[in-house]
């Protein structure tokens, strides 16, 4: 495999890796609503500070979320919107097989 294509396979499947939590699936449908802080995307999923702050770090060290500083508060957004196509195509798969076991039941 040439150099230039490993590297870019690379590349997307940390992308996919760095979705592939639910929590981090949760926080990238919310950040597409709108920009959220640390808190309120505590409130929305359900877990402590120390966790959501992790989350987000993975995400931003991939691309997908983006951060801006305001005050005592950093703001997240979704950077990468194309990823909500990536969702598209998952629920297709999911029901996709919904349907397939259903024709076996």
């Amino acid at each position: 495999m040439e150099k230039k294509l490993q590297a870019r396979y690379k590349a997307q499947a940390q992308i996919m890796k760095a979705l592939a939590h639910p929590t981090r699936v949760c926080i990238a449908h919310e950040l597409s609503k709108r920009e959220r802080c640390v808190y309120e995307l505590t409130e929305v999923v359900g877990a402590d500070t120390s966790t959501i702050s992790k989350h987000l770090s993975i995400m931003k060290n991939a691309g997908i979320i983006d951060s801006e500083k305001r005050g005592t508060s950093i703001y997240y957004s979704l950077k990468m919107t194309s990823v909500l196509n990536f969702f598209l195509c998952a629920n297709e798969v999911l029901k996709e097989r919904a349907e397939s076991q259903m024709m076996f039941v």
